[in-house]
């Protein structure tokens, strides 16, 4: 986080935004240097900021004192080097505005929010414009499988919440989605893809505002500046190096979360790569697959950082 500075999102969450795991010790606890040492890693790579508390992150295995400590232990590392972006989503929206003011108070740019299942209408505009009152709010519209939120909802609440700032688009697909959400508000809203990052290239082509990944986070910051430069087949050659890791990567949430603890730990990041349930150890063809592509990570991030 920027002290002092005034959080304005189309400038300061452009480029790459790393979605932060959570590692965690031998005994299960919050392995707090190795967060802190995660953070150091995001910076170096050329990200602008961090999500934390979020899918990516296993929030859902967190206990509310655990979530409250990540984000402490984020934040400090963060400070003055890269923005912030606080997880608040929870089964009951009075949970998530609870998140946020705590998140608010611990110097949190921004938060993400996920609405809950079966909240609509007047609901979920109260919900969003009650967070949007806290902080700036990143709405999560998030469908593995399908199309998501409704465009109209979208632009009807971009229209009544002065709060809703951002949209982190993770639908199925993805692409048409990002040109159909910029054709109807255009730039009211700062986009970014999460899991759809997998596509990269297509939401360049697109005019993304953002991309927030977890992993090959040194060859994304380098694919978004070759592209930014006008440099676009060197952007398409990196990327194209990245997609044997990113399809396997991507084939499951679980499989990612995993597979990039594995990375963490053959970098010496983590000192672990122990995931919480219900996320499962990668079995044993899954392993082997994983340390033959964990290989292939130090020549990428040679490559992003202009090697190579």
């Amino acid at each position: 986080m920027a002290a002092g500075a005034t959080f304005d999102v189309r400038r300061d969450l452009s480029g790459i935004v790393a979605s932060l795991h959570t590692p965690f010790t031998a005994d299960d606890r919050l392995d707090e240097l190795r967060l802190a040492r995660l953070v150091d890693h995001v910076a170096r790579a050329g990200c602008t900021g961090v999500l934390a508390s979020a899918v990516a992150g296993e929030v859902g295995s967190l206990r509310p004192d655990e979530r409250q400590r990540l984000l402490e232990v984020v934040g400090d590392a963060c400070r003055g080097r890269l923005r912030v972006v606080a997880g608040v989503s929870a089964a009951e929206p009075g949970t998530s505005l609870a998140l946020a003011r705590s998140a608010a108070a611990l110097g949190a740019d921004m938060v993400l929010w996920q609405p809950p299942a079966g909240l609509a209408g007047p609901a979920l505009q109260d919900a969003l414009a009650r967070l949007g009152e806290v902080a700036p709010v990143m709405l999560q519209d998030l469908d593995w499988h399908g199309g998501g939120l409704a465009l109209g909802t979208i632009v009807d609440l971009a229209e009544a919440v002065p709060g809703f700032e951002a949209l982190k688009i993770e639908t199925a697909p993805a692409g048409p989605k990002y040109t159909a959400v910029r054709d109807a508000l255009g730039d009211r809203l700062h986009l970014s893809g999460g899991w759809a990052a997998m596509q990269m290239l297509d939401g360049l082509a697109r005019g993304l505002d953002a991309f927030i990944p977890s992993g090959v986070l040194t060859a994304y910051c380098r694919i978004w500046r070759l592209w930014a430069a006008g440099e676009l087949a060197e952007a398409q050659a990196l990327f194209e190096r990245c997609l044997p890791i990113l399809a396997f990567s991507n084939q499951d949430i679980g499989v990612s979360i995993a597979f990039w603890k594995r990375v963490r730990l053959a970098a010496g990041i983590f000192a672990t790569d122990r995931c919480r349930p219900p996320v499962q150890p990668l079995d044993a063809v899954q392993a082997a697959i994983a340390d033959q592509l964990v290989q292939r990570i130090p020549a990428l991030d040679a490559a992003g950082d202009g090697g190579d």
